[in-house]
This record gives structure tokens, C-alpha cells and sequence, in this order.
């Protein structure tokens, strides 16, 4: 493995954009290979097997660009598969889940933490064993979040239905009495504005994505590394329109282009069409 090679990073949409975001801000010369598996948006409401099938998939499609670690930032992933994509991968492999426990038990006082995920992530209680394996003590309130991943998608963080999604679902957390929460799926960040007018400017936010960075820092290409950014390469199994359009929307200046995808059992691209710099498909 050399630290020249790039790093993947795959989510189930435009979520994972939160880590590619930190990366390039920590670490501006280093190379991305991203894959959103729009195809299969949302992840939350799909069997333990489906995830993990999804996960290998990715993970094989990423090593054919010859990748030096992969970065799960699905946390729906993280928590279902992680364990089946270490061992299958030749690579290292990174999960959100862990990083953000660690830096929810920093920033806690009252030891009562909320978790906004998906509903795969609640059910699969890997943040919950993952927090009381560090700290028997602290208080998990998990809260499932199932609209806020098509709400990202979409584009619609402004709007006054997203606001009122948001009450409904934090309202268990504020009764909670919790002082931290944990953006338990990459495409919550977005909502931080949302969130953070809900629930108040005391409550501690904690975005896995720049953790997980910082683990990662002894295989990354060095701060200020000389020379020009490389090109990173963005796919999306399914339309790429809306995926650049929030994309774009969140990377701002960074360069952003996206190419569709099909992949194969193998991870194998069997289509491909590449968008224009303005987010249309071009055959």
C-alpha cells in the first residue's frame, strides 16, 4: 500500500460528502473514489443480507481502482456489515461508528447522549454496545430518523415540513434531557442548521466524519503536500442529477463531476454514462 494510492469512500447516497468534505480540508491532496448507491437509497429499511451484499459489492468496485483503504460512511453500513467488509477486504476498512462514540464520551457532562440514525442502524444496537463498552454509565437515547435521508436527497433542508419532521423526531431526545447527539447517518450533518435551532446552541453535535479522518491520519498523504489537487472520481448507481445538485451544493468550490454506474455481483461496472460539470446524464 502506498499513500500515493487513493482512498474509497462509499455511501448509500450523498451522505458519504460530509467525509470527503473533511478529508480534502484536512488533507487537500489526497485522491477520493467515492461511490453513492443511489440505486438502492434508503438503506434503513432493508435486511441485514441486502446491506451486506451491497457493502462487498462497493467495496470489490472501489479495490478495481486500486484504493488503499475504504472508508464505510454509511453508518447504516457501519453498523450491519462492517465486520463482513474487514475481513473479505485486502485493505483496511473504516466505519463510522466507533469515532463517534469516542467523541460524543469527550464532549458529554451529564453522560445522556442521543443517536439520530436510520432504522437499521437503531435495530442493529451498535451504538448502544459500542458507548457501553467504553463507558458502562452513559445514557443511549437512539432515535430512528427514517425521512431525513430523502429529505437531504432532495434538497429540501429549508423547507417548513423539514422543520416540523425535525420537531417530531427530537422531541423524545429534548424530554431526555440529552446535552449531545450524534449524527448517526453522514446525511444528518446537512440538517445541523435544522437541529441546532430545534434543540438549542448548548447541545454538543458530533459529526463522525471528521473523527473518522483523523483516525485514518497515518495512511494520508501529509497536510500541504506539494503539487496540484489530483482528480477524484464520483459515481452513483442510480440518477446522478439530484446527486450532483446537492453535492454541489455542499462542496461549494471543490471540483465535482459524477459518473452512473451499474455494478455487477462482482463490483464489475456493467454501465456506464458519464454527467456533464451541470449534473445532466450524457450517453
Amino acid at each position: 500500500m502506498e499513500k500515493t494510492q487513493p482512498i474509497g469512500v462509499f455511501d448509500s447516497g450523498v451522505g458519504g460528502l460530509t467525509v470527503v468534505k473533511s478529508l480534502w480540508e484536512h488533507f487537500p491532496q489526497e485522491q477520493i473514489i467515492y461511490f453513492g448507491d443511489t440505486a438502492h437509497l434508503p438503506y434503513g429499511p432493508r435486511s441485514p443480507e441486502e446491506i451486506i451484499r451491497f457493502g462487498l459489492e462497493i467495496v470489490d468496485f472501489l479495490l478495481g481502482h486500486t484504493v488503499k483503504a475504504v472508508i464505510a460512511a454509511c453508518n447504516t453500513s457501519s453498523s450491519v456489515s462492517i465486520s463482513c467488509l474487514q475481513e473479505k477486504s485486502p485493505v483496511p476498512v473504516f466505519g463510522m461508528i466507533e469515532p463517534g462514540v469516542q467523541a460524543a464520551l469527550r464532549k458529554t457532562r451529564n453522560k445522556r447522549i442521543g443517536v439520530l440514525a436510520t432504522k437499521a442502524t437503531v435495530k442493529s444496537g451498535a451504538y448502544e454496545r459500542t458507548f457501553r463498552l467504553s463507558d458502562p454509565d452513559v445514557q443511549v437515547f437512539s432515535q430512528p430518523c427514517p425521512l431525513f435521508v430523502p429529505l437531504v436527497e432532495n434538497g429540501s433542508i429549508d423547507r417548513r415540513e423539514t422543520y416540523q419532521i425535525a420537531r417530531s423526531y427530537l422531541k423524545p431526545l429534548q424530554e431526555a434531557g440529552v446535552d449531545t447527539l450524534v449524527f448517526g447517518c453522514t446525511h444528518y450533518p446537512f440538517l445541523a442548521p435544522v437541529i441546532r435551532h430545534i434543540m438549542g446552541e448548548t447541545i454538543h453535535l458530533v459529526d463522525p466524519a471528521t473523527e473518522v479522518v483523523m483516525k485514518l491520519t497515518d495512511i494520508l498523504k501529509p497536510d500541504g503536500h506539494a503539487g496540484k489537487r489530483p482528480q477524484s472520481l464520483f459515481f452513483a448507481s442510480g440518477p446522478v442529477t439530484s446527486f450532483y445538485t446537492a453535492g454541489r451544493e455542499f462542496l461549494g468550490s471543490f471540483p465535482f463531476t459524477v459518473e452512473q454506474v451499474s455494478l455487477n455481483s462482482q463490483g464489475t461496472a456493467i454501465d456506464k454514462r458519464e454527467s456533464t460539470n451541470r449534473g445532466t446524464i450524457s450517453t
